[in-house]
């Protein structure tokens, strides 16, 4: 898909959307995007409670013939660094085959009776490309119960650079259809980069 008019307002409105400083969002996600064609989109904004306080996230997600883009603005409180609050935005920009793997895991409600096409009832994306990575270690065991020697370590070690859960409820039913149609979209051009 050839950025059209049409797409760029597409994310620009999303991200207006959110409500979520729109223009200082907006200004990085076009930064990072350039002159590139916008492929597919997804803006999820998320609201977090720590203690007192009342947190924003944003994430964009931005697919390009040649790049996935991930930007993340968060806001903060006043504090001994900054006498205002302030708020945090990056954006990473990744080559497509540089992407290892995309889960997408569906929850749906009363799965004997699911038809196809039906919305799933919430959708985790979870993306990986090799920048974070988690080692979940615990001591091995042999099954002898009166065995006391030391076998040392067992333990996986996961690719997880983004994981992002939208639901019908929170973010409402459009939201995880784009959730479903940036995965596919991902996906689709993944398989492509890697030929």
């Amino acid at each position: 898909m050839a950025k059209t008019s049409t797409t760029t307002q597409g994310l620009r409105a999303a991200i207006e959307r959110s409500g979520y400083y729109p223009a200082l969002v907006a200004e990085a996600v076009e930064a990072a995007v350039g002159g590139e064609p916008i492929r597919s989109y997804l803006v999820h904004q998320e609201t977090t409670f720590d203690q007192n306080e009342v947190r924003r996230h944003v994430t964009v997600l931005v697919l390009t013939d040649h790049r996935f883009i991930v930007s993340h603005t968060d806001e903060q409180a006043a504090d001994s660094t900054s006498p205002t609050p302030y708020a945090t935005t990056s954006t990473e920009s990744v080559k497509l085959s540089r992407i290892s793997s995309i889960v997408v895991s569906r929850v749906v409600a009363n799965p004997e009776s699911y038809k196809p096409g039906t919305l799933p009832r919430e959708v985790v994306l979870t993306i990986g490309w090799g920048a974070v990575s988690r080692i979940d270690l615990e001591p091995a065991a042999c099954g002898d119960p009166n065995c006391e020697a030391d076998h040392g370590y067992t333990g996986n070690s996961t690719a997880d650079d983004l994981s992002l859960r939208v639901s019908e409820a929170g973010d409402g039913p459009e939201t995880v259809r784009q959730a479903l149609a940036f995965a596919q979209a991902l996906s689709e051009a993944t398989a492509d980069s890697a030929r």
